[in-house]
């Protein structure tokens, strides 16, 4: 079972579809489920620790905006972690929503200099394309370590 980063990191029918196909999907949810469990955390919506600023300087340069920082905390130990991503691209708002367009060019950015293995996918809009779409990640994840589960 390989770990995939998926992105948009906040979409559930990504996350499902990698573990439908027997792998491990890293995205927000993992994250952030990590930083609630975790002991420390003070209060929601807050959900952070005095740590966290500085583990986003790891991922972002001290120049960069607060926020990008802070996702950076949560997404820079997934992008570590992971063994292959799957990207989609021109996603509708609905398919998962990431909310900073900084923090998508720095992930994105990342994970292509990971040099871990990519599928990079248009959003599809047809019904055609979304069986097509189906069939490349079925595909792509088929032919990670332990894949083709279904």
């Amino acid at each position: 079972m390989a770990k995939v980063f998926i992105y948009p990191a906040t979409s559930l029918i990504l996350s499902d579809l990698v573990a439908r196909f027997g792998h491990k999907p890293l995205g927000a949810a993992l994250g952030i489920r990590e930083r609630i469990q975790t002991a420390g955390v003070d209060s929601p919506p807050l959900q952070i620790t005095p740590e966290e600023p500085k583990r986003g300087l790891k991922y972002a340069a001290v120049e960069v905006p607060s926020g990008v920082r802070g996702r950076m905390a949560i997404y820079g130990p997934l992008i570590e972690e992971a063994e292959a991503a799957v990207i989609v691209t021109d996603a509708d708002f609905a398919f998962g929503c990431m909310g900073c367009a900084r923090t998508d060019e720095l992930i994105l950015f990342s994970l292509r200099q990971s040099g871990i293995p990519i599928l990079e996918l248009k959003y599809p809009t047809t019904d055609d394309e979304g069986v097509r779409f189906v069939a490349a990640i079925k595909k792509f994840l088929a032919g990670l370590p332990n894949g083709g589960a279904a």
